[in-house]
């Protein structure tokens, strides 16, 4: 590998990682969905807390780089942290590869999450540009699946090419993502700001088309078509106008002050004000918002992994690792979550949100026909939106290859994985087998997220099955409602599969940071001690909510958290065994009897 990387390409690269403008469009819904039906009201205070524990264990990070630059990141730092304490080094090659393979169990499933939620996205896309043949409301699960292969490959190639292509396309999809956000997040805030209690605003019909007016129903609650097939308005006073659709902040229906965190009736739908959105609302609520949440913030860290392609890694890395967090996520998400959330209101409800494949695309499409006037200028401003997060999407899916990739090529150069992930290419100098190797199981990850992900609490109900457009594409993957509802949402199992490796992973690395300077002339108590217990704590904090959450949470489901738990265990006991079968099978030591060589004072 060579040292092509600076500051800025460094920073870029763990931007594109955490990618706001990528992650606003594609976990929304996770996190109206997870912990219904009143977590949702904390959202924007479970982003404050996920970025409380990702700023503790970055500054953990950072220190680390500054010891120990190298490929491999918390892998390479687990090693030589033991192998600098004297009593310690016993534990040096047992501890790496712990780190190591908790390392694997993030950085393989959160590509095949990135695969999964951009199929989703080009799924949405299809139906708003072909309604006759797709659905946007429901992506088709053959196209899906198809473009999980497509994509996941596709975008491995960019990463086969080198780490300075990649560098390129992360700073112009940096800057492109984020102007895009701003823009939504100033249209939405204003779309609120203008749409005030009692005021004339949009909803959407049934078809996902903006309208202004009440849609009627009939004695079953299903909403009138004319004989053109137009959706009939009920008349406002004078019989000759349609009423109008007024929008609404009421308390009694947002039910973000004084509502039952143990009635499953109580359902919460929007905030009643701009302070509304940033309270807490409950500490449970919090918590369950912070465990969704870390998926959108992780990647400050990969840069750490690029140290051989650092050109001044003491220096540049550590600075990185902090700038890409204070940015994306202390900045842009704060920016964009706010938006979002004090956008709701009684036309577009967080119940609708959960139901959506799309819910930031339904909003772009209200705010674009507010602001332009017309639906079809909604829908184009939406497409435009659009397009910079597939965009960001490629960066944030190449950027999770590039660095996952470069921890199972550090594994495998020491000989804890398969040898041949440890080579790198002949003329690329990029890790080429762990590359297409992660590419399979990114594919794989992606067709089973999307496979199952109208299932649980995202089940179609069988209007919405009746209404699919009846052809190839939806000839396979539409489950019934009945069925669907008990299958757990395969989206939420991969996120928080994933989620879980983080929390294990970043909860290792502050151990590490702790043990690393304990001996060390630059110990610094509040850096070296109160920091990473905190990120310590914080990270243990959010794996143990996965076992109480579900029943401390009125409307928060088991199976996902559980199943979710069930792939870690069964990672974790195929980790044991495969390090004492292979530590036996090549006569290496498990706990080392002399201190090796290879020590970063």
């Amino acid at each position: 590998m060579k040292p092509t990387l600076g500051l800025t390409g460094l920073t870029m690269n763990a931007m594109a990682l955490i990618a706001p403008g990528a992650f606003l469009w594609l976990t929304f819904a996770q996190q109206c969905l997870y912990g219904a039906p009143m977590a949702g009201s904390a959202m924007w205070f479970g982003i404050v807390a996920a970025l409380a524990l990702c700023f503790a264990t970055a500054i953990s990070y950072a220190e680390l780089s500054k010891l120990y630059p190298g490929a491999g990141s918390s892998y390479v730092f687990a090693e030589q942290a033991f192998i600098n304490k004297t009593g310690a080094f016993r534990f040096a090659r047992l501890a790496k590869f712990v780190i190591g393979w908790a390392s694997h169990l993030y950085y393989w499933i959160y590509p095949g999450v990135m695969v999964g939620v951009t199929a989703l996205l080009a799924g949405y896309l299809l139906g708003q540009l072909w309604p006759a043949i797709f659905s946007s409301a429901v992506p088709s699960p053959l196209f899906m699946i198809l473009f999980c292969v497509v994509f996941a490959f596709g975008v491995a190639y960019i990463a086969f090419r080198g780490v300075t292509g990649a560098t390129s396309v992360n700073i112009a999809i940096n800057v492109i993502q984020i102007t895009a956000l701003v823009v939504f997040a100033a249209f939405a805030i204003a779309y609120r700001a203008n749409h005030p209690h009692g005021s004339t605003g949009y909803t959407l019909n049934p078809d996902g088309v903006p309208v202004n007016a009440v849609i009627a129903n009939d004695k079953d609650g299903h909403p009138v078509k004319d004989k053109d097939g137009n959706y009939v308005f009920e008349m406002a006073a004078d019989g000759k106008t349609p009423k109008p659709f007024t929008l609404s902040y009421a308390p009694e229906l947002a039910l973000d002050k004084g509502a039952d965190p143990k009635n499953p009736a109580d359902t919460f739908e929007f905030h009643t004000s701009a302070s509304a959105v940033v309270a807490p609302h409950g500490f449970s609520y919090v918590i369950i918002q912070a465990c969704i949440a870390i998926l959108i913030l992780v990647g400050f860290e990969s840069v750490t992994a690029m140290g051989e392609e650092a050109k001044n890694p003491k220096r540049d890395i550590p600075r990185a690792v902090l700038l890409s967090l204070v940015i994306q996520g202390a900045i842009c998400y704060l920016l964009e979550y706010f938006a979002a959330n004090y956008f709701l209101n009684s036309g577009y409800t967080m119940t609708t949100a959960a139901g959506s494949a799309a819910p930031i695309g339904d909003m772009m499409v209200i705010v674009g026909t507010w602001l332009f006037g017309s639906p079809a200028a909604g829908k184009a401003f939406m497409l435009v939106e659009a397009f910079t997060v597939f965009l960001a999407l490629i960066g944030t899916t190449l950027s999770c290859i590039n660095t996952g990739a470069r921890v199972t090529y550090a594994m495998g150069r020491d000989e804890e994985l398969a040898a041949h992930f440890g080579l790198l290419h002949g003329s690329r100098l990029t890790p080429h087998r762990a590359i297409w190797t992660l590419a399979g199981i990114s594919a794989a990850i992606g067709i089973f997220s999307v496979l199952f992900y109208f299932c649980g609490g995202a089940a179609l109900t069988a209007d919405t099955i009746k209404g699919l457009p009846q052809n190839l594409w939806y000839s396979f993957g539409i489950i019934g409602h009945d069925t669907a509802a008990k299958i757990p949402q395969s989206m939420l199992i991969v996120t928080l599969a994933s989620n879980f490796g983080t929390f294990l992973l970043y909860m290792l690395t502050n151990v590490v940071a702790i043990i690393a300077f304990r001996e060390h002339h630059s110990f610094n108590t509040f850096k070296h001690v109160v920091v990473p217990v905190f990120g310590l704590v914080a990270n243990l904090l959010c794996m143990l909510f996965y076992l109480i959450g579900p029943f401390s949470v009125a409307g928060m489901s088991w199976k996902e958290p559980y199943v979710a738990l069930g792939v870690a265990a069964v990672w974790g006991l195929y980790g044991v065994w495969y390090f004492t079968q292979s530590s036996k099978r090549k006569g290496r030591e498990i706990l080392l009897s002399r201190k090796p060589e290879g020590a970063i004072a």
